[in-house]
């Protein structure tokens, strides 16, 4: 039986959602031009105030905001309340450059708390559940976000955090965690722990919800596999409100989108023009009800698109298609599109592989090379060496022949390659020492 945390809203119907987006999005510029005077400086420039806002058919009259905007900004420069007013302030790594620094008010804390509610009940959880939260706590949006998810829904909540594997799995037996919350790689690699001690008729796990970096159905197979669970993908960012914008159903058919709090659009990455229903393009959030740190069309640069019609589940709130890659984490190989999820795809397609592997991107002679190292299956790994060649030729054939570039395929030793405990590292792209 479907589960919904607030029917009302994750049912409206179009136009009952269009008057909500609507009346919100207009007192939402208003806030953001009397208090932001980024946004003031940049509507003014564009002749555009608020009055000019009329319904959510406006909202793309209005900027384009992207994360370097927030970066120049640092840490504070784009909150619209006083800091009084702030309850709570996060921040993302800042591994590509400054990091970005966001801030929830104690009304946007309940708002968090009610998208993540959606999240968990369309898992299955309820009440009754006992939430295993091993995402990383502290700055990272992901520990807190399930945290006060699996409160709001009055779930009993264990802040396992990430890491120590071994009592990870201690507490999952002993304490009969039935959902966990953390990245895919890292459920993956608890499945594996899980397999290795014998453990998987002890724990009760029913379903997870896994988010923060991009995985694929196979990689769903192989975590429901090993885990004997549900894998539910959530989505979100810190800078729109950290997990729960967009969340899977039990039909595990799109993530469908808390478009009450966070309107979506589809634009062209280069043109910037708004895309129509089911074309792909570059993903683009406004927060219409968050009051810190309210974004104007803040573009993800997470490819997707947008289906409006109603789910089997009978939710009717609009549905984002996995990301299938980043406009800027593509990599461009000898003038080919390349992102990792293609390859992994093919690599778990295969069989007699591991689902572990990286990508090692060279230039040599000012030509591009692509290496692809993989863990080979544990019973492969002690067959004679004409069998791993064999299946050496047989990935580096496949992946010439989806992506239409060649790659020296390395074939490696089982739990060769290093594991994350959190967001896994796929690329190593040694063109940029040069």
């Amino acid at each position: 039986m479907t589960k919904f945390w607030n029917v009302q809203r994750e049912c409206a119907s179009r136009d009952e959602m269009h008057e909500i987006q609507s009346r919100c999005l207009i007192g939402m510029v208003e806030h953001i031009y009397s208090n932001v005077p980024f946004y003031r400086a940049k509507m003014d420039g564009m002749g555009i105030l608020p009055g000019d806002v009329k319904s959510v058919d406006d909202l793309c009259r209005l900027p384009i905001t992207n994360k370097q905007d927030l970066r120049d900004n640092y840490p504070f420069g784009l909150f619209a309340v006083p800091m009084d007013d702030i309850a709570r302030i996060h921040a993302s790594s800042g591994t590509t450059g400054k990091q970005t620094v966001v801030g929830y008010t104690a009304d946007d804390l309940k708002i968090w708390g009610e998208v993540m509610a959606r999240t968990f009940t369309a898992a299955g959880a309820d009440r009754s559940s006992i939430v295993h939260v091993s995402y990383g706590y502290g700055l990272f949006t992901g520990g807190l976000g399930a945290h006060i998810g699996g409160e709001t829904i009055g779930a009993a909540v264990i802040p396992a955090s990430s890491g120590n594997t071994q009592r990870q799995l201690q507490i999952l037996t002993d304490f009969g965690s039935t959902v966990l919350a953390c990245t895919p790689s890292y459920a993956l690699y608890l499945g594996e722990a899980v397999e290795a001690a014998g453990l998987k008729d002890k724990i009760k796990l029913k379903s997870g919800v896994f988010g923060a970096e991009p995985w694929t159905g196979e990689m769903r197979e192989k975590i429901e596999e090993k885990l004997g669970i549900k894998a539910i993908d959530i989505y979100g960012l810190s800078e729109i409100i950290g997990p729960g914008v967009s969340f899977e159903c039990l039909g595990q058919n799109g993530l469908h989108v808390c478009e009450d709090h966070f309107i979506p659009e589809i634009i062209d990455p280069d043109t910037f023009e708004v895309l129509s229903e089911g074309k792909r393009g570059a993903l683009v959030f406004t927060t219409v009800t968050k009051r810190g740190l309210p974004l104007l069309r803040y573009n993800t640069r997470d490819i997707s698109s947008l289906n409006y019609k109603k789910c089997v589940c009978g939710r009717t709130s609009v549905r984002m298609e996995k990301p299938c890659g980043r406009t800027d984490d593509m990599l461009i190989i000898r003038g080919v599109n390349v992102f990792p999820s293609q390859i992994e795809s093919v690599l778990l397609n295969i069989g007699n592989v591991a689902p572990h592997y990286m990508l090692i991107v060279d230039r040599v002679n000012n030509l591009d090379t692509l290496e692809v190292m993989v863990e080979m299956a544990e019973d492969l790994f002690s067959d004679e060496i004409r069998e791993i060649e064999k299946l050496e030729k047989v990935i580096k054939a496949r992946i010439e022949s989806t992506l239409g570039i060649s790659a020296v395929i390395r074939l490696v030793e089982p739990k060769s390659i290093e594991r994350s405990e959190g967001k896994a590292k796929r690329i190593i792209d040694k063109r940029s020492l040069f």
